[in-house]
Formats: C-alpha cells, structure tokens, sequence
C-alpha cells in the first residue's frame, strides 16, 4: 500500500491554435522586412537620414501616447465627476497603439502607426474589432476564456452578487502559529 498523490493519466496536448502556430513566423518576416526596408533606405538617402528618422518616429510616438493618455485620463475625470462611466471609444487607445507602433524602430510599423493616427482608419478598425470580438464571444465554447464572463455569472442560480464579511479568529492561532493537534489527510 503507498500512500501520496497518484500520477495523473498522461494527456494529449491540446492543439495550438493557429495564431499561436504562425504569429512568431509573422514577427520574424516582420523584423526582416524592417530591417531589409531600412537597409535600402540608408543605401538611397544615407544612414544619418535612417537614424534621423527613427529618433523622429521615436519623438513622435512619445508625444501621441502622452497626448492620448492625457485625453483618456480627462475624460476619465469628466466621467467621473459626471457620475457616470467614460463615453465607449474615443479612439484613445488605438491613438496609443499607433504611438507605440511609431516608437518602434522600423518604417513599417512607423507607417501603420501614422495610419492609425487618421480618424476614419481609427473608426473602421474599432468597428471591425468589435464586430470580430463580438461574434469570438458568441461562438466560444463553455470552459474557453470568451466563457468566463458567463461563468462568473452563474455562481448563483439567480445571478446575484453575495455580499460577505471577514471574520478574524481570536482563539491565539496566528498565520505563522502551528495547529495543535492531529491534521485532517490531505486527499480530495
């Protein structure tokens, strides 16, 4: 007879899904396609140029996010004295996203930085974003992450919330104080 835990049956890995199987193939063609871009470019117009233009890019993305980050913050204010939530969109974040993109070195992402910068380019994403996003909630199966908004619902049969206290003990067991007495087996 042993006693202790029993080994699990062994189990099939799960599939990679197909973001997970082909997105470092993505960013390794992306770091290529940058660095062959800035390699002609400093062939054509001179490395001084290339470098001027990545501490360009680096400038102006640091400016757009903190402009951005000012302007998600103010209306967070505004909502909050207001008493309610912030209005949805705003296109804040995809404004950070394109400063961001602009601060990475490489005239690729610089590009789809100063794209997100435009106003209909931020609306047609932030439309496609939720419809996709949408429609990945919908057809997740229970268990997945697009669940759990769902499942953290259905603790209770009702939907509702139940409110607790935390009692402390006062019988002189502390959390670095020893139980005394036999402990229960550890088995589930």
């Amino acid at each position: 007879m042993t006693t202790g835990a029993q080994i699990p049956p062994q189990t099939t890995r799960p599939r990679r899904s197909r973001l997970g199987r082909y997105l470092p193939l993505g960013l390794a063609a992306w770091l290529v396609l940058e660095i062959w871009l800035l390699t002609v470019v400093a062939g054509a117009a001179g490395g001084m140029t290339v470098f001027l233009l990545l501490v360009a890019g680096f400038v102006a993305g640091a400016v757009v996010i903190k402009r951005a980050g000012r302007r998600a913050f103010q209306s967070l204010n505004e909502a909050i004295q207001r008493g309610g939530s912030p209005e949805r969109g705003g296109g804040n974040g995809l404004m950070m996203l394109g400063g961001l993109l602009l601060m990475i070195p490489g005239l690729v992402s610089d590009a789809l930085g100063l794209l997100l910068l435009l106003p209909p380019v931020q609306k047609a994403v932030s439309r496609l974003t939720e419809r996709t996003l949408d429609r990945k909630l919908r057809a997740a199966a229970p268990g997945t992450l697009g669940d759990a908004f769902q499942q953290a619902r259905i603790h209770r049969p009702d939907g509702r919330v139940v409110q607790g206290e935390v009692i402390i003990r006062n019988d002189g067991q502390g959390p670095g104080d020893e139980p005394t007495g036999e402990r229960p087996p550890l088995t589930r």
